[in-house]
């Protein structure tokens, strides 16, 4: 039996996700996993105060945030084993009990401009923590968490479009029916 997971690829138009683009030439700049559809439960490495972009770590993020609600987004589901389910769980499960020792790995950034690979164990930027718990879980895919960009992942096999446009008019979508029941087509929105 499978499990369905959700990645989310957005695009908040801060002086950071701006300087990110530069640099990708993507359109989306920033990952997180969640695991249901309505996004109620989200998980990142990015900053802690909407406010703040310099005070950053693990977050567990609200799609009503100011920062996330105007974003533009692409959903992607994703099958995974029950095993790899209760890994990637129990890997969520431990960053939330230590959130206070992690960093978000600012420096790392910095490293992937220069092919340097840096382990910090504490410290993760976005798209470095979600193919780290990718690893853990055994999801394999030939993937360095050093050096991954967010947009890597919508390449990989098995990755689903489900959603891109607006996050707030995904949030908006009834779901009286499980989402991949709806047509992908009838919800698309290019932006």
């Amino acid at each position: 039996m499978s499990k369905t997971i959700y990645i989310v690829l957005t695009e908040t138009g801060s002086v950071l996700s701006r300087a990110i683009q530069l640099y990708t030439r993507e359109n989306f700049n920033h990952i997180s996993i969640a695991f249901d559809a309505e996004l109620k439960e989200m998980y990142s490495f990015g900053r802690r105060h909407e406010n703040n972009p310099l005070i950053g770590g693990f977050v567990e993020e609200n799609v009503q945030s100011k920062l996330l609600r105007r974003s533009n987004c692409a959903i992607y589901e994703y099958q995974v084993s029950d095993e790899q389910y209760q890994k990637l769980r129990m890997e969520i499960s431990h960053f939330k009990q230590h959130q206070d020792q992690y960093k978000y790995n600012f420096v790392g950034l910095l490293c992937i401009a220069c092919r340097i690979r840096l382990k910090r164990e504490y410290a993760f930027f976005c798209s470095q923590f979600i193919a780290t718990l990718f690893l853990r879980a055994g999801i394999t895919y030939d993937i360095c968490p050093y050096f991954t960009k967010p947009t890597d992942f919508k390449n990989f096999n098995g990755f689903h479009l489900l959603y891109r446009g607006k996050l707030q008019r995904y949030t908006h979508i009834p779901r009286t029916k499980p989402m991949p029941n709806v047509p992908v087509s009838s919800i698309i929105k290019i932006a």
